[in-house]
């Protein structure tokens, strides 16, 4: 693997307590292989060239450590956001493993967001880490079929094996979801999948699903993503072109139907899916673990 060199690892969040109460971003390692067909870090903004290509980043824990150690208030750790910090040569590096080790040592709660199960491997240095401060995985799943999901998110574990691995969290204590993002126009926003989605996020312990209903398009992800819609969506990108021409936010033409739906649904098993309802309750076990502490 290429390493390439960083000043800083970790970055403040302005509007983190918006965004899953997420404090500071971190990310080990930039490009990502899944080629997921719709990803918005493709994006020309991001600077991010050949990101099917992994790349490390130089001394990582040295300086993780170093930023870790100097702040008073230990927060909440975003892991994830822009590449997946569980790709496969995490398996030999282990430069996620390594950050989870210091953000336990240094009392820092962590919120992951990934669509691997590799995951499953750190459920020690969750559960330690879960004991001291806020743990929140989120787990990105945009279909319940298995075979969709291996055309629109070819290089990563299918729907299934996710779910299991959100029952496995679950199970060992570990508040974990599903994002449903994005929804995409014209292939996935139909009432029978959200239903059969939430569904199964009900049977697999997911304690909540968070959707925005739509999806990203800018330079060069429209690009991508319209190679992707010409060979496995023939008349897709069509659609798109009509229906939202060069439009940034993408929101599927049945929002409000679907929505809805998507709410009722959620409502009938209990599952969260309103942001600072999913915030209070992952940060809520934090106050808790202190008080106990405390006393």
């Amino acid at each position: 693997m290429e390493f390439i060199k960083a000043k800083t690892i970790m970055t403040k969040v302005k509007n983190g307590s918006e965004w899953y109460g997420v404090d500071y971003n971190m990310n080990l390692y930039r490009g990502c292989p899944h080629r997921c067909i719709y990803c918005d870090s493709r994006s020309n903004c991001y600077h991010i060239d050949n990101f099917d290509v992994v790349r490390g980043k130089e001394n990582a824990l040295l300086i993780l450590e170093k930023e870790l150690s100097k702040k008073k208030i230990p927060g909440i750790i975003g892991i994830g956001a822009m590449s997946d910090t569980y790709n496969p040569l995490e398996l030999e590096y282990e430069q996620t493993r390594g950050a989870l080790k210091l953000i336990s040592k240094y009392g820092f709660g962590v919120s992951i967001d990934t669509k691997s199960d590799l995951i499953l491997r750190d459920i020690d240095l969750l559960k330690e880490i879960n004991s001291k401060n806020g743990v929140i995985i989120k787990f990105t799943i945009t279909t319940p079929s298995d075979d969709l999901s291996k055309i629109i998110e070819p290089n990563v574990c299918i729907s299934s094996k996710r779910l299991e691995a959100i029952k496995k969290l679950s199970d060992n204590g570990i508040f974990v979801g599903i994002m449903m993002n994005p929804v995409l126009p014209f292939i996935t926003d139909n009432e029978e999948d959200i239903k059969n989605l939430v569904n199964l996020a009900h049977q697999y312990g997911a304690k909540f699903i968070h959707t925005y209903m739509g999806m990203t398009s800018r330079e060069n992800q429209r690009d991508y993503y319209f190679d992707k819609l010409d060979k496995h969506f023939i008349g897709v990108k069509d659609q798109y072109i009509h229906y939202y021409k060069d439009s940034y936010n993408c929101i599927v033409p049945n929002y409000k139907r679907l929505y809805q739906v998507f709410t009722e649904e959620c409502k009938k098993y209990g599952i969260l899916y309103n942001m600072d309802d999913i915030i209070k309750a992952y940060k809520k076990e934090i106050n808790h673990n202190e008080q106990i502490t405390l006393f």
